[in-house]
């Protein structure tokens, strides 16, 4: 039986040893899917998620994260990664939905209205935002928009570094939809980031622009797999109401 979300946090934990027991590739599968669901930064969906069940893959992955149990003993691994230089391409997919859902005559004025500003943002803001040239153009533009947000509430996050961050935070909360879904159907995973990503990019044979994010041991938990009791910080410590 499946568990509620609530359930499936408590359940999670990072689990570094795994029984050497086969997890059903569909299932993995479907839990990605889930992942793909998570919020992301104007819905670029600057993320790719490389499933790798291949057992010679997996050991090469596994000597790139220095050899640690949790990728070791892993039945599968996870590559969560952030692809910013795809920017223009998402854009453009979100330009073509957008046109799909408005393809009628006679819309209302706020299907108009609606139509119009979110095809301007994704054909002059997010280029805006996005678009640089060695870094040189995001400097320019952080300067402005730091001087404009002198007189009024501005967007200031927009040098590369800045959009990688962007990137970066995006794929995290498609990675955790993916570990909470995992334990629902009572798997296992340990997000990783302790590799060599330079090597685990060459294994998987990414393009420049493509960043690792993290990388996720799945499997079923070994009794020893788990490193002792949860810790965390008192919530008071970390709890604010305003």
């Amino acid at each position: 039986m499946e568990k509620t979300v609530s359930e499936a946090i408590a359940y999670r934990r990072s689990t570094r040893v795994y029984k050497d027991e086969i997890i059903d590739t569909k299932k993995v599968k479907q839990c990605l899917v889930n992942a793909s669901l998570a919020p992301t930064s104007s819905n670029l969906q600057l993320w790719e998620f490389y499933h790798v069940t291949d057992k010679n893959i997996l050991k090469e992955i596994a000597k790139a994260c220095f050899d640690q149990s949790a990728a070791k003993t892993a039945q599968q691994l996870v590559i969560v990664v952030t692809r910013k230089d795809l920017w223009k391409q998402r854009a453009k997919a979100n330009i073509a939905f957008l046109n799909k859902v408005y393809d009628k005559e006679n819309l209302t004025e706020r299907e108009a209205k609606r139509k119009k500003m979110a095809t301007n943002y994704y054909k002059k803001l997010i280029p805006t935002v996005y678009a640089d040239f060695f870094g040189v153009l995001g400097i320019l533009k952080y300067v402005v928009f730091q001087i404009v947000g002198l007189f009024k509430p501005i967007y200031r996050q927009v040098r590369q570094s800045d959009m990688r961050i962007v990137a970066h935070k995006s794929a995290g909360l498609a990675a955790q939809n993916f570990m909470t879904s995992m334990a629902a159907i009572g798997y296992d995973t340990c997000p990783m980031e302790g590799s060599d990503t330079l090597r685990v990019k060459r294994i998987l044979k990414l393009p420049r622009g493509a960043e690792i994010n993290m990388i996720i041991g799945c499997g079923i938990r070994d009794d020893k797999g788990i490193y002792g009791p949860r810790f965390r910080v008192p919530f008071e410590d970390v709890y604010f109401e305003v």
